[in-house]
């Protein structure tokens, strides 16, 4: 009661604050707030790199079955920790629903994904998830979009076929898999993110984000568990392998969750949503860097198309006069 006290007394008193003071706390503030979107962007960056490390060799069933196996070996006794195990209790079913859907679906198939394309051409169909949540919220929600997110819309998804259209073909590659279903296994995974997010506003009430992020990665691995064992290797995972899947369900997973919850309480969830346009930055300069991946000037002018009309769709920019 005496912080929130004397936080609005120090609200009410701002007049009394030197100008050069005010800047300094807002400039403090916004260095506070960049450095974590920098890092979360940077991190979700090199997810891509470990999940393609992991699944070449475990597959891509188990690789994500062991990301959130990890990631809740982590947050578990976090939460614990917070004493918020009742808040899971009391609300399990709708919070492990949202894992399969939020964590389990999709990081199976991104895992999929980077086996067969690159892990930058993954990344930028990733960035579309605030594109596909414009159109499920519309769908479910009722959520109808005005002129610019409409065009928005458009925009992105014509991207999408663009980008999709050049670089994917039904034809096996080396791997004996088409790249084009690992087109389709991202924009799967991109509808799921859609999908919980609607589901997630509908159905579950205002929870600690702890409580969400741990649920959620304890029902993904009780959606993987099955699966992942009938797929399971014939072999044991190398030590490079195991590194990579710490990383990744560690760092990229039950850090990143904890960044990303800490970006929207500091920043806004606005400014928290603009993260996915930097991943890509990070994912195609891991690609090249560590896998020698190669990045064409129509993947990143396809990709710009997406991210502009992701944009406009989820209303962080407007169309003028609109």
């Amino acid at each position: 009661m005496l912080a929130v006290w004397g936080a609005k007394r120090r609200c009410c008193d701002w007049k009394a604050i030197p100008a050069s003071d005010i800047y300094a706390m807002h400039s403090s503030h916004a260095k506070g707030w960049l450095a974590d979107f920098l890092i979360l962007a940077a991190i979700w960056g090199s997810s891509f790199l470990f999940m393609r490390l992991a699944a070449v060799e475990l597959g891509a069933l188990p690789t994500a079955a062991m990301r959130v196996a990890i990631a809740s070996a982590f947050l578990v006794p976090l939460l614990l920790a917070k004493g918020q195990w009742t808040d899971l209790r009391r609300h399990w079913r709708p919070v492990l629903l949202v894992g399969a859907l939020n964590s389990g679906i999709p990081f199976a198939l991104y895992a999929f994904a980077v086996m067969h394309i690159t892990t930058g051409f993954s990344s930028i169909l990733n960035a579309t998830v605030p594109l596909f949540g414009a159109v499920v919220a519309w769908l479910w929600l009722g959520d109808k979009p005005g002129l610019s997110r409409t065009v928005g819309l458009a925009v992105g998804f014509g991207g999408v076929l663009l980008l999709a259209g050049g670089q994917a073909s039904f034809k096996p590659n080396a791997s004996g898999i088409a790249p084009a279903w690992a087109v389709l296994a991202c924009l799967g995974a991109t509808s799921c993110y859609a999908l919980s997010a609607s589901f997630t506003k509908k159905h579950i009430p205002s929870l600690p984000p702890l409580v969400t992020a741990t649920g959620s990665q304890m029902g993904a691995t009780l959606t993987l568990v099955l699966p992942a064992l009938w797929f399971r290797p014939d072999h044991w995972p190398s030590a490079s392998v195991w590194w990579s899947l710490i990383t990744v369900g560690v760092l990229c997973t039950g850090v990143a969750y904890i960044l990303y919850f800490r970006l929207i309480e500091s920043a806004g969830p606005a400014r928290a949503l603009t993260v996915t346009f930097l991943v890509p930055v990070f994912a195609i300069a891991y690609g090249v860097l560590f896998l020698g991946e190669n990045v064409t000037a129509w993947m990143l002018l396809c990709g710009a198309v997406i991210l502009a009309g992701t944009a406009l769709s989820s209303g962080l920019v407007k169309l003028p006069g609109r």
